[in-house]
């Protein structure tokens, strides 16, 4: 039997596309060859590419509003370097959310190009919040955020309404709930968490943002020159990309954005209210800042350990011990995890309050 996959990435994929991906690395669209062989030039995988840039712009509703989609190689750490390097000027500064580890790893990447301004840090609580209240400075080059923090459990809620461009980091929450997207002129997210396997980012970017700050970019490093070659500048990654655009038809034939964030909705309050009716457990984040793709706990008392850590890995459950930097144990929901496997760890944590 399958496990229930709760790991934070690579995570879960849904049936359907474990299914038509391992179909295609046997015989990709009948041509007698696999997916990870054929020419990324070919007629098959150009139109791969191109779907998959258009269904990502569909989705966020942005198609038709000045907005690429590209599919690039590097992860998203990569990202953390190429946003500075295409918005940042010479002698300029950026300002920067400190909301968890992935973006104090931005900060510190940031830092290389010039003045790097924090507005504001949940660090000395652990993360355990998203700051708020917080003042942007006018003169930036662009505002940088992170969504949803993996490790710590919270996500924002509302973003701030800035004059200056405004990137996001949506690796784990990207696609999961409906937001006014024109807000944001670079989104980025590696499919890792919430699309598809490692390998490849998803880069969504406002062209008019672009070409503005004065800088030789190398070529590899500069968006401008992966928008013109179509996402297709160096060989892609031909399985991830491809693979993500059957998670994006799988999202799509669902009902879109919409229709998975009131699945998500209903995923993260059966969990949230378990958490919070159990007196065994208790959450690691602020109420206000939970997020519904990754789910943070801990046990009361300790003592319950191995019991617990028993009858979750009997139930068949994965990948749910938490981050070293929180402990206890780390749920990650991300859209193709389905509600009956929430409820079958929520089945666990009412059982081992029965137990002792």
């Amino acid at each position: 039997m399958k496990k229930h996959n709760y790991s934070a990435g690579p995570s879960i994929l849904t049936p359907e596309v474990f299914e038509k991906s391992a179909q295609a690395i046997l015989d990709f669209n009948n041509s007698g060859l696999s997916i990870l062989e054929i020419s990324h030039r070919s007629k098959d995988f150009v139109a791969v590419m191109e779907e998959a840039r258009a269904l990502a712009l569909d989705l966020l509703g942005l198609t038709g509003k000045g907005y690429q989609a590209l599919f690039l190689a590097g992860g998203a750490s990569l990202e953390f370097i190429m946003a500075p390097y295409n918005l940042m000027k010479e002698g300029g500064k950026a300002a920067y959310l400190d909301s968890g580890t992935w973006a104090s790893a931005a900060i510190k990447e940031a830092k290389a190009f010039g003045e790097t301004v924090i507005v504001a840090s949940s660090k000395e609580q652990n993360y355990n919040h998203i700051p708020k209240g917080y003042t942007v400075p006018e003169d930036a080059d662009y505002f940088h955020c992170t969504s949803n923090n993996t490790i710590f459990g919270t996500q924002m809620k509302e973003f701030p309404k800035l004059n200056i461009p405004v990137v996001c980091d949506m690796s784990s929450d990207i696609f999961s709930r409906v937001l006014d997207f024109t807000q944001f002129d670079i989104i980025y997210a590696g499919a890792q968490k919430n699309m598809g396997p490692a390998g490849t980012t998803l880069v969504v970017i406002k062209e008019e943002v672009l070409g503005k700050n004065g800088r030789v970019i190398p070529s590899m490093l500069d968006y401008a020159k992966h928008i013109k070659a179509e996402s297709m500048y160096n060989t892609p990654p031909v399985f991830p990309v491809y693979t993500s655009l059957l998670t994006l038809q799988w999202l799509k034939n669902l009902g879109g954005v919409a229709a998975i964030e009131k699945i998500n909705n209903e995923k993260a309050a059966l969990l949230y209210n378990e958490i919070d009716r159990n007196p065994l457990f208790r959450g690691t984040a602020a109420v206000e800042d939970r997020s519904n793709m990754n789910v943070t706990f801990l046990l009361n008392d300790e003592a319950h350990k191995d019991t617990f850590d028993a009858m979750w890995k009997a139930a068949n459950i994965s990948g749910l011990p938490g981050h070293r930097s929180v402990g206890g144990y780390r749920a990650s929901i991300y859209n193709a995890m389905p509600i009956e496997s929430v409820q079958v760890l929520v089945d666990v944590m009412k059982a081992l309050e029965a137990a002792v």
